[in-house]
């Protein structure tokens, strides 16, 4: 399987200052691009909005955005198209090893803007684009709050707690990618404050274009291997979403596919 990345590609081009692989763009080096006939694009918005995305992460080793269309189209509130490539991002604690993404058809405020009033988008917008998370940035993941939290409260109803621990509690959460299968370990802190080791091993495989479906499922715990009812477990992300292919390879996750961002 492949992932046909098109004009959203990773080259793993070293960049000029060295930072290693690069998302690339698809742009052919001194070809015109239709955002060249814009100078607000290429002048104000495209820096700006730049600038924004960097001031909502907390770290990125590479950042590019491109915005493309004419003056007179900027003026009405219109951008045909927006791409933008990052690399070593960090947002919310989430470590981000290469995402690119294109987003086309987008309608916003400028009039309202240029007289004060914040930016907004008014229509919804449909983004597609390549992710890939690498074995060590998807571990760094796993401490930050918002995902630790998210697994915590996924992973309840397949453990045989009782009431009282619904709370669950998990530490030394690690996640090794193989080809096909995805293997986390972590303990369980139960009631009483005792520790037991846990391991799920799974394929994942899209179910739908907003699930992804366990395959051949293991859970361990306490060293002992538990039967378990979750083969054909989904995970709903919900009708914005959009998976188009997923990939486990040694080492790392590679997902395309699209969504659509909301005013």
């Amino acid at each position: 399987m492949t992932v046909d990345r098109n004009s959203l590609q990773f080259d793993n081009i070293d960049g000029a200052g060295g930072s290693g692989g690069t998302v690339n763009l698809g742009e052919e080096p001194g070809k015109p691009t239709p955002s060249q006939g814009s100078r607000i694009a290429s002048a104000v918005l495209s820096p700006a909005v730049q600038l924004w995305l960097r001031s909502q992460v907390q770290q990125v080793d590479e950042l590019k955005v491109k915005i493309e269309g004419s003056d007179r189209q900027i003026f009405r509130g219109a951008i045909p198209k927006v791409t933008a490539a990052a690399s070593g991002a960090v947002y919310k604690g989430l470590h981000l090893t290469e995402v690119a993404i294109e987003g086309c058809g987008i309608r916003i405020n400028l009039g309202q803007a240029l007289k004060g009033q914040p930016l907004r988008l008014l229509e919804s917008v449909p983004v597609t684009g390549v992710l890939r998370l690498s074995q060590a940035d998807l571990n760094a993941s796993l401490k930050a709050p918002l995902l630790a939290d998210a697994l915590s409260e996924f992973l309840l109803p397949m453990l045989p707690l009782t009431d009282s621990e619904k709370l669950l509690k998990l530490k030394n959460s690690q996640i090794v990618i193989e080809a096909g299968v995805l293997t986390l370990s972590a303990t369980i802190l139960r009631a009483g404050g005792r520790q037991i080791p846990f391991v799920l091993r799974t394929g994942l495989r899209i179910a739908s274009g907003r699930e992804l479906m366990f395959e051949e499922p293991e859970i361990e715990m306490d060293g002992e291997l538990k039967s378990t009812d979750f083969n054909g477990f989904k995970i709903d992300f919900g009708p914005e979403v959009e998976i188009e292919e997923l990939i486990l390879s040694p080492g790392e996750i590679v997902c395309r596919g699209g969504i659509r961002v909301l005013p």
